[in-house]
């Protein structure tokens, strides 16, 4: 066992800190005030070829291959003093104290609060197997969260995460491990100060997390992460806000790739449809003309493997069943004119039939056995095959190839990566690693990662002007940069359903935002009408909202699958698309900053320790929470609102105090949720496709209480042309008092197609003595008719206990005033008393 016991020496130079102890070499770089890379290496190679970070202070193998995706910055030199016990090294935030005997690592922030300690005499190691551990030190109050796709509670405070994925067909979502992704990744809030920070392990060989489930009355209470091989090579970001914690770590690893605005429609999907023995393709139209016919909004198709089967049954990728889709680019000429993008599926492996087998070998294409001599062959989905190395330039290229001249020549500028979790017999099977071999354990989590890439890639060929929509079911950190992900095949329980929300807030604070999971469950019996529904009413607040389904009793899950419940699942769905304005800009705040779309409460509620483990309510943005009905046959539903605020229920604008539980009845057409006291939420009205039509009609609601600002993200939603400025950043401040004022302060070139504005002020007190636009009073209405028929004009409507301000959209910067101030009928204004 090796194990870093003593500092021996250190030196620094240029921003390198190196420590020498008996155990391994450790080398410190301090990328910003706030982000600090430990890395303790056992051989001392300390070699750089990151397929992951896009934030470097030092040369990487894989510079060039990156290029603008990686920002290069100059390492902060901190300022060091020694003394007989300590090296202490200091940032404007952080203070790093190591001791020399016992050796271990303390961090600490600028004011002195403890954020880190390493388990001194344990804290960096190696076992005789080649194993790597890093130990340290926990608190019984303390908190974790993130963890990338981990089932359970959103706290994993005393449980054990491993990170080696799988094809996980029909997980249990509250208790198994091994999941789809790899994102060795955690957040630590603190109990006592409630500072928050975040630990990034830069090694994706196999590893596992153990978050307290193991206790040894010798030492004091630990934790500890494991990997199979490689270094323990750590990034410690400091906060102390999550939001600032998960904002620095994406600026490791990239934010989230901007998508088209279809994406965040319905997406339609089920296997059912590609199975059918001919005429597959007629059966999908109908199905998105049965959606038109009931009023159901749908803007995507992801079509399942089915088209790909051969005379044998088997699934061979790049290659067209004729007797299932006897004109694929007649198909997809017919779905996008019914407004509907189709995104194909494909996987990695390529089984040893495959008619294009030997093309992929003769290309250089698939991963090596471990000496490198041969292709390497291992189980794949209906027989041998052998699986693609997107580390090697040339299988990048010949990938790249087979999607230009089998689907996206098609017309689709949308790829579906399914099965990409490489779980190989043998790790030890040799990648390109770019000219660089690698053991396919040490890489296999970026795998997905890079066939993500090269859909951008090929699509960039065949559409460039379009915005690609990439999914992707696998993926390690990074994942974001390039691709939609979800939660895998997931089976059709009320407990699935409830556990794929902490799923997806734990991938949120994992960088990956734009997430979802298959609504109505994937792998099992068709769900109950009243598990579908409630499913559905929370999939719509999901960045990724598929209704997804491979029925185990020969059904198909559909919105319609229920007659009697199908306006309600309709109305949801609607819902969904009213809320698009407010959703395609958290996708735009996650591709600039990186915080997530569902956020768990704590996100946002940071001092309220009622929230330490919610995993259930979430909020979506950072206006509005959901608390959705997750359990079966409810009918009266406990909610916490969270303290720090009051809230506003969506519809009826009824106030309640924040720090409180309240119960409410709800039936099958509840969703519950909560406007904060600050809100301010743009949606729209009457907009049935994304795809093919434009929002005309914005409708902001706004809860006046506390000052506020909003960003309402516009661009045209299909090209790439935001990339040079041709967006509308319109920010939205809120100034409370007794005079509301909203100002709209506009930045972009993109025109945009707004006509009119509805703005709804709350104020379940009373109505405005005025309101003026840019100085100028409008006119007051008192019928709610003529308000509807007015250009320009504000009414007070008790019902929802609002100010309904109308008016056309300016093409500028504007200003609205909202007066509250006292007056009467008589003397109009009171006057101040004289003294």
């Amino acid at each position: 066992m090796k194990i870093a016991r003593k500092l021996l020496d250190f030196t620094q130079a240029d921003g390198l800190v190196v420590l020498k102890t008996d155990g391994p070499d450790i080398r410190l770089v301090f990328l910003s005030d706030d982000i600090l890379r430990i890395r303790a290496s056992f051989d001392g190679a300390f070699k750089e070829a990151s397929y992951v970070l896009t934030m470097t202070a030092w040369d990487d193998h894989l510079d060039e291959l990156f290029g603008e995706e990686r920002n290069r910055v100059t390492p902060v030199v901190p300022s060091v003093k020694e003394t007989t016990k300590r090296v202490v090294f200091e940032t404007a935030s952080l203070k790093l104290s190591i001791t020399k005997d016992p050796f271990g690592l303390e961090i600490y922030d600028a004011e002195g609060t403890l954020l880190h300690k390493d388990l001194k005499e344990k804290s960096y190691s190696q076992d005789h197997l080649g194993r790597v551990y890093h130990y340290v030190e926990r608190e019984l109050d303390d908190r974790y969260y993130g963890f990338g796709e981990a089932s359970g509670d959103l706290d994993k405070h005393y449980k054990r995460v491993r990170m080696a994925p799988k094809d996980a067909l029909g997980y249990d979502a509250e208790l198994q491990n091994c999941l789809y992704k790899h994102i060795p990744f955690y957040i630590k809030m603190k109990g006592g100060s409630r500072h928050a920070v975040g630990l990034f392990y830069h090694n994706l060989w196999p590893s596992e997390f153990d978050m307290g489930g193991e206790h040894s009355n010798y030492w004091h209470h630990y934790s500890y992460w494991v990997a199979d091989k490689g270094d323990v090579d750590l990034f410690f970001i400091n906060g102390p806000e999550i939001a600032k914690v998960v904002e620095r770590y994406t600026d490791l690893t990239g934010k989230t790739v901007m998508p088209p605005r279809y994406s965040i429609g319905y997406l339609g999907s089920t296997m059912y449809y590609s199975e059918l023995p001919e005429k597959c393709d007629d059966e999908i139209l109908g199905f998105i003309d049965k959606n038109n016919e009931e009023g159901i909004p749908v803007d995507g198709f992801q079509l399942s493997s089915g088209y790909t089967v051969g005379p044998d049954g088997l699934r061979y990728f790049f290659t067209w069943n004729k007797t299932r889709f006897p004109d694929p680019q007649g198909f997809f000429t017919r779905m996008k004119e019914r407004g509907v993008m189709v995104s194909p599926n494909i996987k990695p492996g390529i089984l040893c039939t495959h008619p294009y087998y030997k093309d992929f070998d003769a290309a250089d294409a698939f991963i090596k056995t471990a000496d490198g001599t041969g292709t390497y062959i291992d189980r794949w989905w209906g027989g041998p095959g052998s699986f693609m190395d997107f580390t090697n330039p040339k299988g990048r290229d010949f990938w790249k190839k087979m999607i230009v001249e089998n689907l996206s020549c098609h017309g689709t500028s949308s790829i579906w990566n399914d099965n990409c979790e490489y779980d190989l017999g043998d790790h030890m099977t040799l990648c390109d690693g770019d000219g660089d071999a690698r053991p396919v354990g040490e890489v296999k989590a970026i795998l997905p990662n890079l066939m993500s890439r090269m859909s951008h890639v090929a699509i960039a060929e065949t559409s460039p002007d379009e915005r690609p929509y990439v999914i992707v079911r696998s993926g390690g950190p990074g994942i974001q940069r390039y691709a939609q992900t979800w939660a895998g095949d997931n089976p059709s329980t009320w407990k699935t359903f409830k556990y794929n929300i902490t799923m997806i807030l734990g991938m949120g604070l994992s960088g990956v935002a734009n997430h979802g999971a298959d609504v109505g469950g994937f792998q099992g019996p068709s769900p109950e009408a009243e598990l579908l529904v409630r499913w559905v009413q929370n999939g719509i607040f999901m960045p990724r909202f598929s209704i997804h389904s491979c029925n185990t009793n020969n059904t198909v899950t559909e919105p319609w699958m229920y007659e009697q419940y199908t306006g309600t699942i309709r109305e949801a769905i609607k819902l969904r698309y009213s809320l698009s304005p407010y959703l395609y800009s958290l996708i735009r705040e996650a591709h600039e900053t990186g915080a997530p779309v569902m956020r768990p409460l704590v996100y946002e509620f940071q001092d309220d320790p009622a929230l330490d483990n919610e995993s259930f309510q979430f909020m979506f943005g950072p206006e509005v929470m959901v608390a959705n009905v997750v359990e079966k046959g409810i009918k009266r539903h406990r909610v916490y609102l969270p303290a720090g605020c009051d809230w506003y229920e969506w519809g009826t604008h009824v106030r309640h105090a924040g720090g409180q539980v309240i119960e409410m009845d709800v039936d099958m057409n509840s969703i519950p949720m909560f406007l904060r006291e600050n809100a301010i939420v743009p949606t729209t009205y009457g907009l049935f496709s994304l795809a093919k039509e434009q929002m005309e009609h914005l409708h902001l609601l706004v809860a006046p209480c506390a000052d506020n600002s909003f960003t309402l993200y516009e661009d045209d939603g299909v090209s790439n042309r935001f990339k040079n400025g041709d967006y509308l950043k319109t920010t939205i401040n809120l100034k409370a008092g007794d005079t509301v004022t909203l100002s709209f302060n506009k930045v972009g070139t993109y025109v945009s197609p707004i006509r009119d504005i509805v703005i709804d002020v709350i104020n379940e007190k009373k109505g405005a003595f005025w309101v003026a636009i840019d100085g100028e009073r409008i006119q007051q209405y008192l019928d709610r008719k003529k308000w509807a028929e007015a250009e320009t004009g504000w009414i007070y409507d008790a019902t929802i206990s609002s100010v309904r301000i109308r008016c056309p959209n300016p093409s500028g910067d504007f200003k609205v005033d909202i007066s509250f101030e006292d007056f009467d009928l008589i003397g109009m204004t009171l006057e101040d008393d004289e003294e």
